[in-house]
């Protein structure tokens, strides 16, 4: 078996969250892979005009917060030629003690999370299924969801969530020849990540090298090494990868999924 990772020629992929710094990435992979990509946004900003302004990506706006969004969404990128690719990168997170956590905070981030890929997932293997050509559906986890977080509750449960229904969904649809995997990233140099530095009251270099003193490898992990293997998962000739959750962590946790 060759697998073809340069080519993704005629396929057409659908990756939410796709403004963020691991979206941008993925659209950028697929995209120059040769699928034909839309990009979710919740908004119509800056980023996403520069992922359009590729000529292969094409921008839609959804709130993904609804099952009811989840699926239109998918509607609106498969139209009447089908979708090969869901790439579920949204996600949402909130902080804080378990004991002092809002109860409807804490349902937000499962439901959006959790909920969500649940109707993303449920609508685009509907698609798949309905075309007869197969798929790839790839899921967008956490190290949290492996090892858990303190003061993300919501935001690890989601994820751990997310890796069994990843699991329980390559068990039943890989014999369709719609093949469910995860990959679950660990500490990524994204925006976010100046959140965390002013939270900490850390410049953020110094936030770099806190977190990359727990990771073997001695460093954060870049959003093109989750793309990269985002886009292997993707490709066709890869048909005997199913419910498993690819981690990519620089070594920091290993052989738990």
């Amino acid at each position: 078996m060759t697998l073809s990772l340069s080519t993704l020629a005629g396929r057409r992929a659908l990756v939410t969250g796709a403004t963020g710094g691991l979206g941008q990435a993925q659209v950028t992979a697929l995209s120059a892979a040769g699928a034909t990509v839309y990009a979710h946004g919740r908004n119509r900003d800056a980023r996403l005009e520069l992922l359009e302004a590729t000529g292969s990506v094409t921008g839609l706006i959804a709130d993904l917060a609804t099952p009811a969004g989840c699926r239109g969404l998918v509607r609106d990128s498969s139209g009447a030629d089908g979708l090969d690719i869901l790439v579920a990168n949204h996600a949402t997170m909130s902080m804080s003690l378990l004991a002092a956590a809002d109860e409807a905070e804490w349902w937000r981030v499962v439901e959006t999370n959790l909920l969500g890929t649940f109707a993303l997932v449920q609508e685009a293997s509907s698609v798949m299924l309905e075309t007869g050509r197969g798929g790839r559906i790839v899921v967008i986890v956490s190290e949290w969801g492996v090892t858990g977080w303190p003061e993300a509750s919501a935001y690890a449960a989601s994820k751990a969530g997310l890796i069994s229904l990843v699991k329980s969904l390559g068990h039943e649809l890989a014999s369709e020849g719609i093949f469910v995997n995860a990959v679950a990233p660990g500490v990524i140099d994204t925006p976010q990540l100046l959140v965390d530095a002013q939270s900490a009251g850390l410049s953020l270099d110094e936030m770099h090298a806190e977190y990359a003193t727990n990771i073997p490898v001695g460093r954060i992990g870049q959003p093109e090494e989750i793309a990269e293997a985002v886009r292997f998962l993707c490709d066709p000739a890869l048909t005997a990868m199913a419910g498993q959750t690819i981690q990519i962590n620089g070594g920091a946790t290993r052989g738990r999924v």
